[in-house]
This record gives structure tokens, sequence and C-alpha cells, in this order.
């Protein structure tokens, strides 16, 4: 696998094996080739938190892909507000949240804005959807942060089952329990015939967040 984005040219990492790595397990090889990847020559790639401190490299702890090199764009297009916003300190900001492992590989876990912050801790949506999926009347979902007055947010499942599933929402929630960590199971499941998506396939899940946060603070990562 390999990473990157329009505004780096694009490539910024590749999953290969490094050579000291090459007496690994197939298995241990094969994760790592399905992981982002590490920093190509000419590209540095550092993984950030919030104060833009690097996160440490246990394969655990998440934070933002930051990136610099000559591939990377100078600015957007009469647009020096998102430029300020992307660029900062010479380091490209990419939106994507990741882990980072001893040997340097990166591997995204979401994207920022789809992010679940509960009660200080980091949820994945894409992690919680992909245990999800895996339900045999499971079709397709989304996994969103909704408003919690202890907690901040907690994640919450739009599922669409397949044609003559039936499946509960508490059969849901225990299952994902099973396979997560509790925190990271949704708290409610809301059943729906279909999630509106983008001309790409892509789930919409900004329109999907809007009614939940209607009336709350306006929802910032």
């Amino acid at each position: 696998m390999g990473y990157g984005l329009t505004e780096t040219s694009p490539v910024l990492t590749l999953a290969r094996p490094k050579r000291h790595l090459y007496e690994d397990t197939p298995t241990q090889q094969l994760e790592r080739r399905s992981k982002t990847g590490y920093a190509i020559l000419g590209v540095q790639v550092k993984v950030v938190d919030d104060l833009d401190r690097e996160v440490p490299a246990d394969g655990r702890s998440v934070g933002e892909i930051v990136a610099r090199s000559n591939v990377v764009m100078d600015g957007y297009f009469k647009d020096p507000t998102a430029t300020a916003d992307a660029i900062r300190d010479g380091w490209f900001h990419t939106g994507d949240m990741a882990t980072v492992d001893a040997e340097g590989y990166v591997n995204i876990v979401d994207r920022k804005k789809d992010i679940i912050i509960s009660g200080g801790e980091n949820i994945s949506s894409v992690e919680v959807e992909n245990t999800l999926v895996v339900h045999p009347g499971v079709y397709e979902c989304a996994v969103l942060g909704v408003p919690d007055e202890q907690w901040g947010e907690v994640p919450k499942a739009l599922v669409v089952l397949k044609p003559g599933a039936k499946v509960t929402d508490g059969e849901l929630i225990q299952f994902c329990r099973e396979r997560l960590a509790q925190f990271k199971a949704p708290k409610s499941v809301e059943f729906v015939d279909a999630l509106p998506k983008g001309g790409t396939g892509k789930i919409l899940k900004a329109e999907l967040r809007e009614k939940y946060w209607v009336g709350f603070a306006k929802r910032v990562h």
C-alpha cells in the first residue's frame, strides 16, 4: 500500500518491507504491507497530537499525520485562510488520523473530522464500522459522534440491514462490546433504509451528523 493526497503530488509513503524485516513471519510482513507505510525518500512524516507533539511510536497512540517535502503544495489557490490552517510551521496537516509503530510504519485509522472524542478517549469510527459490518445481518453502516451530557459525545451507529435480516439494536451493541473496548462500542443503534452518499460513493457523515448536533455547540476537532 501507499498513501498520499492531491496536495502532496501525491505520494508520501509506501508500505514496503525494510531490509532488516525480511526475516519476519509471513503474517508479520502482511500486516506491515497492509499499513499506510513509512515516508519515501525526500519526504518527512510525523504523527502529532493537538499541540503538534509527536505521539509515542507504540502503534496505539493516535494523532494527525503531518508532512513536509518539496512535493507538498505551497498553498491553496487564492485561499490564504485555508492555507494557514493546513500548513503550520512548514508542516502540511493532512487531516488523517493515524498511529505509528517503532519501525516508523504509519497506519491511518480515521479522518480527523470523523474521530469521536468521548470522555477524552479517541474512538475511530472506521474501527467500529469495520466491526459492525462483520455481523451477518449488517449490509452497511456509519458510526458518528453524537452529543452526550456526561462524555461530551458518544458513538452512535446508523445501520442498513441486509434484506430479510432481523437484528435488534441490543444485539449489535453486544456484538461490538465482545470485540472492542467497552467505550468504543456504540451507545445506540438506529436502523435506516439507506445512507446518503456523494458522487464517489462515500457516505456523507457530515450530513448525517447535522441533525444530532442542532442546538449544541459546533463540533470542532
